[in-house]
C-alpha cells in the first residue's frame, strides 16, 4: 500500500483532505483519526503535524505526504523531495522590522532575527553570506521586536497588516513564495504515479470549465480563436449545416470573458459545465 502523509490540522489540513476526497480516495472521518487504511485505492493515510511530515517522507518511514514549500524546506531533509505543487495555502516569507533600521539583507549582520522557520531562514541566509543570531519562536513572531528578544522578524506575510500593527515594516528580498506541494521520499514507491495524475486531474478540474454552444459555421475560426481548448474544440453538425455545437475546455478564471466574445461573434445557446474531475 502507498502511505500517505496528511496535515492533521492547520491552514492546509481541510484542503488537503478535500483534494485526496474528489481524487477518489476515502479519508477520516473522525477528526481524532491518525491512521486509516483505504483498501480499495491500496492506500494508508497518517494524519500528522504539517511540520512533521518532511521528516517522516525523507526518512522513508512514509512514500509521499502533503505539506508546505516552506515546511519542507525547514526541515532540511535530504531525502525528502518536491513532487508537485497543488495550488492552495500559498503564502509569502519576508523580513521585518522598526521602520527606518533596516535597508538591505546585509544589515541584518551579527543581530537577532526571530522565526517559526529557523530551518529555512538559517539556510537563506547561509545562501547570502549573512550570519545572525537566530531566535526560534512557535508562534506570534511579530512581537519579538517588541518584547526585546529580537531585532528583527523573518515570517510569514499575506497583506503585512499584522506586522504594521506590530510597529514593524517589510524590507529586503522575498525569502520564499510557498504553497502546498507533494513531496515524496528518496525512493518513488509504487502507487505514487496513480496518485499524482488523479491529483493532477483535480487541479484540471478546479481550473477549467467545459463551455458548450452554437455557432455559424463560417465562424469557427473565429470562435477557436477565442477559446481553442487544450487539444482543440469539438466540434458537431447540427440539423442545420448552416449551424454547429462547439463544446471545448477554458480556463474557469476568463470564463466570463470567453463567453462575451463568442457571443459578440455570433455563438448562442452558450451553456458552461463545472469539470468534476479529469485525465489530460
Amino acid at each position: 500500500m502507498l502511505r500517505i502523509a496528511v496535515p492533521n490540522k492547520g491552514s492546509l489540513a481541510d484542503t488537503a483532505a478535500e483534494m485526496l476526497a474528489e481524487a477518489g480516495y476515502t479519508g477520516r472521518r473522525d477528526p481524532k483519526d491518525l491512521h486509516v487504511i483505504d483498501p480499495i485505492n491500496e492506500v494508508e493515510f497518517f494524519y500528522l503535524r504539517p511540520k512533521d511530515i518532511a521528516t517522516y517522507v525523507g526518512s522513508g518511514a512514509l512514500d509521499v505526504g502533503i505539506t508546505g514549500r516552506d515546511l519542507l524546506l525547514d526541515a532540511r531533509m535530504p531525502g525528502a523531495r518536491e513532487i508537485e505543487q497543488l495550488g492552495f495555502g500559498a503564502s509569502t516569507f519576508r523580513f521585518a522590522g522598526p521602520p527606518g533600521a533596516f535597508a538591505s539583507l546585509g544589515d541584518l549582520e551579527g543581530l537577532r532575527v526571530a522565526t517559526a522557520y529557523p530551518g529555512l531562514v538559517d539556510a537563506y541566509l547561509d545562501d547570502h553570506g549573512v550570519a545572525v543570531d537566530l531566535v526560534p519562536l512557535d508562534g506570534a513572531v511579530e512581537s519579538a521586536v517588541q518584547l526585546g528578544v529580537a531585532d528583527a522578524v523573518a515570517d510569514v506575510v499575506s497583506t503585512g497588516t499584522t506586522l504594521r500593527q506590530a510597529g514593524l515594516e517589510i524590507f529586503g528580498p522575498v525569502l520564499l513564495e510557498s504553497e502546498a506541494v507533494l513531496i515524496g521520499a528518496p525512493d518513488e514507491a509504487a502507487g505514487t504515479e496513480t496518485l499524482l495524475r488523479r491529483l493532477r486531474g483535480v487541479l484540471v478540474a478546479r481550473r477549467y470549465v467545459l463551455i458548450d454552444y452554437d455557432l455559424p459555421a463560417d465562424l469557427v475560426d473565429e470562435a477557436v480563436a477565442i477559446a481553442s481548448g487544450i487539444e482543440s474544440p469539438t466540434i458537431s453538425p447540427l440539423r442545420d449545416p448552416a449551424w454547429v455545437a462547439v463544446r471545448v475546455m477554458t480556463p474557469r478564471a476568463s470564463v466570463n470573458q470567453v463567453m462575451d466574445a463568442l457571443y459578440a461573434i455570433g455563438a448562442r445557446a452558450i451553456l458552461v459545465t463545472p469539470i468534476h474531475n479529469a485525465r489530460l
